[in-house]
């Protein structure tokens, strides 16, 4: 068990017909990252919604006869998954497309609702029909029962907004209007920037504006509404300043791309703290600093600025491999780590090596690195992890929905160091974590155990999916 990535949201609107799929491709493509499962692309022309979408990475995908189907037209969502919620499937792949009585709409999340479950069962009791197990089915029907009453689509949303709980980072188009929108605590990034055609731009992250040639303009505010049309950028604040900002700080961890600025905090940066923060908390005699790639790297030069010790490519990771890949039969007794990772032997041989990793959630995989640098000649090897232990599950969009995997729930530090091969063994210490970004405006619920909502009833991520027999358990109407 790894940790996956979060999905990723894209939106962009232009003032006349244009290659928006193809824009889209490419803001995707730099939010890869955040979702590996599946992709897609709904493109507006004039109120006519045109789409693609299935599993794998976007460049699988989005082909180029793919993408040439896709008419020009002036605004596009599109979106990259990973599933927290809901199982791996193509009726799972969004943006998620919705036809009502007035009008169309389509709609991309990142996060998961805490409160999804009864949300979902009140409106299976009202008569709605689920297509798909994931949650923004959830926030789609909730927005388009409140269209049905309200003036506008930005109305909706903002009614919907009441009624939703936890994380959401959203982008919804309409015929006439992008909107995109973000939870009043901050969970999940989102920003917007635009072109110097008077491209709009809307993403997850700030490293998917620079893809598509858009100047950041800023972040959206927690519990903030933007509302993009043929006039202009409306800002709605009816939401902000309601729940204290909870920004998940995995995404500085870990998530993010380096190259991103989150809320005006630097991933880059905020790793590069976080690795000095372990020189100085678990300081240690050694040779060479070695970081795990990819989200390991910038933890591991502020570990080597920090002690003085030197910085050393010790691991190369195959770069024609994401972080995930697909993986090979039972039968097969290779080594997963050994063909995503290979080591210098020059940089490890006969040296005692401080190895940084962004986290160990169950320690397999932390234990096959440590034992590539030892059968690489490594003398010593001190690990250092730039996370606190994972001790809690996430209800906002971590795919850890239970401690059965966590080993930091079962195990000391010590025995953990002694489970994966290493000589010593250090995590950031949890009281850090507000130095990374300068502020305490952080969820650290994975780690603490402190949840700024209440906690969910069922978190499984299969929650939705349910058997034949937990439907027709005996009843009279149930099949026999």
């Amino acid at each position: 068990m790894s940790i996956h990535e979060e999905c990723g949201v894209f939106g962009v609107i232009a003032p006349e017909p244009t290659d928006v799929a193809g824009l889209s491709y490419y803001g995707l493509y730099a939010l890869q990252h955040r979702g590996q499962e599946s992709c897609g692309i709904v493109v507006n022309d004039e109120g006519v919604f045109s789409s693609y979408k299935d599993l794998g990475l976007v460049s699988e995908v989005f082909s180029s006869d793919i993408l040439a189907k896709l008419p020009q037209g002036t605004m596009a969502v599109g979106h990259a998954r990973y599933g927290t919620t809901g199982g791996t499937n193509r009726n799972n792949c969004q943006p998620i497309e919705v036809n009502h009585q007035k009008g169309r709409m389509a709609l991309a999340h990142n996060g998961n609702l805490s409160n999804a479950a009864e949300l979902r069962s009140e409106l299976e009791l009202s008569g709605a029909i689920f297509h798909t197990t994931s949650d923004t089915e959830t926030i789609a029907y909730i927005v388009t029962k409140e269209r049905l009453k309200a003036p506008s689509i930005e109305d909706a949303l903002s009614a919907a907004m009441e009624i939703i709980d936890g994380a959401y980072s959203l982008v919804l188009m309409s015929p006439q209007k992008l909107i995109c929108a973000r939870d009043p605590y901050g969970f999940r990034p989102l920003c917007y920037g635009k072109t110097p055609e008077g491209v709009y731009v809307v993403a997850s992250e700030s490293c998917a504006l620079k893809a598509v040639g858009a100047e950041f303009i800023r972040d959206v505010e927690p519990g903030e509404i933007l509302v993009f049309s043929s006039n202009g950028v409306v800002s709605r604040k009816e939401h902000c300043e309601k729940k204290d900002k909870k920004l998940c700080i995995f995404e500085y961890i870990y998530f993010a791309r380096p190259d991103s600025t989150i809320d005006g905090v630097s991933v880059h940066g905020a790793r590069m703290r976080a690795g000095a923060i372990l020189a100085k908390t678990h300081p240690v005699e050694a040779d060479v600093v070695v970081g795990v790639p990819d989200s390991g790297l910038d933890a591991a030069l502020g570990y080597s600025r920090e002690s003085g010790i030197p910085y050393g490519i010790g691991l190369i990771k195959n770069k024609y491999i994401g972080r995930t890949f697909i993986s090979p039969g039972q039968s097969t007794r290779v080594d997963q780590v050994k063909i995503k990772l290979s080591p210098i032997e020059e940089c490890i041989k006969g040296k005692r090596v401080v190895l940084i990793d962004d986290s160990i959630v169950r320690g397999t995989t932390s234990g096959r690195i440590v034992k590539l640098l030892r059968d690489a000649g490594a003398k010593e090897i001190h690990m250092r992890i730039s996370a606190p232990p994972f001790l809690y599950p996430c209800y906002y969009g971590t795919d850890i929905d239970s401690k059965e995997h966590l080993i930091a729930c079962k195990h000391t530090v010590e025995e953990i160091a002694e489970m994966i091969g290493a000589d010593t063994l250090g995590y950031l210490p949890v009281e850090a974590l507000g130095e990374l970004i300068g502020n305490d405006g952080y969820c650290s619920a994975c780690f603490s155990g402190e949840y700024p909502t209440p906690i969910p009833t069922d978190t499984r991520k299969d929650r939705f999916e349910r058997k034949l027999s937990e439907v027709c358990k005996g009843g009279k109407d149930g099949i026999q």
